[in-house]
């Protein structure tokens, strides 16, 4: 059967430079996310001029934390290339990474601006999956982060898909998961679910952005299994059997595991990783509920320190300055005509 020719990874070039779909997927996916903050962010009269700057910092702090993430756990195939390493449009960028990169950015920022941290990443959260959601389809047209080898009547019988995503995932001489699919559309539910919870009464602050982890990761720790590129490291068997038990369930559905090259080790970082945030996540919530920290509700209003200091402050110029004694208005002279 003959199948199409790999999706052009290359959409048009100015001159020399050549455009990237891979680029134009992850701005596309940075502007959704920055649209659905600032949609929510008018809810709390936060001006739009806030989040606009959140993201020209924090995008470049997002590309460098998840390439650093990436280039450390794959040093071996840098380290003779250091060139390569800035080379973000072949791919080769962790989530993780980003968000270590974006929260640091963030904790600067809205300290500097004098919002509370976890009132505006709670704002972010469904903005951060829309972003991850788009992301993933860049993986898509770099036919990278795929899956184990599949049939093809599992991806047209079984799973539906139309021929574009069939013949592109047909890399090498075998037919792949599309995980890039699975995670865009488990973060498409995610973000469905996070507007729902934040419209709850009972919701504190930070309690979303919480949230956000929790249901990401547990995607992130399925999925994961099912990819053949996955970043790993020699653990423990024990471990490693436990991950493998907790993943259990996915061979019941009739799903395999990705092939793992021992070379790299025998557990997955992501799934590793995925299970501590999931268990940090929930016992940050319990913790901060029991111990009354977080006082403030997601509907609280949000007020920015700086500003609520600057509105109090009176001008010196305008407290010396005379105040003119105010006249009184008389009533206008009677018409003798009228009055007669």
């Amino acid at each position: 059967m003959f199948y199409s020719l790999a999706i052009d990874p290359i959409v048009f070039s100015i001159g020399t430079l050549p455009v990237h779909w891979y680029g134009l997927i992850l701005g596309l996916g940075a502007l959704t996310g920055l649209f659905l903050c600032i949609q929510e962010g008018k809810r709390f009269n936060i001006p739009q001029e806030f989040f606009m700057d959140m993201l020209l910092l924090g995008l470049p702090s997002a590309i460098i934390g998840a390439r650093l993430y990436f280039v450390a756990f794959k040093w071996e195939d840098y380290k003779d290339n250091l060139l390569d390493i800035f080379k973000v449009w072949n791919g080769g960028i962790a989530i993780y990474g980003a968000l270590i990169g974006a929260i640091i950015c963030g904790i600067i920022y809205f300290r500097y601006k004098g919002y509370p941290f976890w009132r505006i990443v709670d704002i972010c959260a469904p903005g951060l999956l829309a972003g991850q959601m788009i992301g993933r389809w860049g993986n898509f047209i770099n036919q990278e982060a795929y899956g184990g080898v599949v049939e093809e009547s599992f991806l047209r019988d079984k799973l539906h898909l139309p021929d574009f995503i069939v013949n592109q995932m047909y890399i090498g001489d075998a037919f792949h998961h599309p995980t890039f699919l699975y995670e865009s559309l488990w973060s498409l539910l995610g973000i469905l679910l996070l507007m729902v919870l934040r419209r709850q009464k009972f919701v504190r602050a930070g309690e979303i952005f919480m949230s956000y982890f929790i249901w990401y990761s547990i995607g992130r720790f399925f999925i994961e299994a099912l990819r053949t590129d996955s970043l790993a490291f020699d653990g423990s068997s024990g471990v490693a059997a436990f991950i493998n038990g907790l993943w259990s369930p996915m061979k019941w559905m009739g799903f395999e595991q990705g092939y793992l090259d021992p070379a790299y080790g025998n557990i997955r970082i992501s799934q590793l990783l995925a299970l501590f945030i999931i268990i940090a996540a929930v016992a940050l919530i319990i913790v901060r509920r029991v111990s009354g920290q977080p006082k403030d509700h997601y509907l609280d209003p949000i007020i920015s320190t700086k500003q609520a200091a600057a509105d109090a402050v009176v001008p010196e110029s305008a407290a010396n300055t005379p105040q003119k004694p105010v006249q009184p208005v008389e009533d206008p002279p009677e018409d003798k005509e009228t009055k007669e």
